[in-house]
């Protein structure tokens, strides 16, 4: 499971305060089995953000890779947990161009559930990131 840690630095991408190269030299030192892992926690924080087909596109997009990279051709099959758990399967020359096309689909469909729960009381990665004081409650209270 991913720690309280990584996954306000993952919710922090999706708010658009950290760029994605920093979540990528973090990747790059894991070895293959927690490469996958750590995709597989994407996932799983996409599906929460309840992703949908038109936010493929722009992920593809927001990835900054070629639509014709593998990961990309499979995810333009389409957001379903089935399609995304391919692209972590993928051989591990793939696993970086991975990684930056789920982050993109994160970032797209987190920022649209940004919107509508921004600050939900009961959901902190919902919470304004950039706030220290909320950063460190969440660190202290969701260990």
């Amino acid at each position: 499971m991913l720690g309280t840690d990584k996954a306000i630095t993952l919710n922090k991408y999706g708010q658009g305060l950290i760029v994605p190269e920093i979540l990528a030299d973090e990747f790059s030192d894991f070895g293959l089995i927690e490469k996958r892992n750590y995709l597989k926690e994407i996932i799983a924080l996409i599906l929460q953000s309840k992703p949908l087909e038109k936010d493929i596109q722009p992920a593809i997009l927001e990835s900054k890779l070629k639509p014709t990279f593998t990961p990309c051709v499979l995810l333009t099959k389409g957001v379903a947990n089935q399609y995304l758990q391919k692209i972590a399967e993928l051989p591990e020359s793939e696993l970086n161009k991975a990684l930056l096309l789920l982050l993109g689909l994160f970032k797209i469909s987190y920022q649209r559930r940004f919107k509508e729960e921004k600050n939900h009381p009961d959901k902190w990665w919902y919470w304004d990131l950039s706030d220290k004081h909320k950063v460190e409650m969440i660190l202290k209270n969701y260990k």
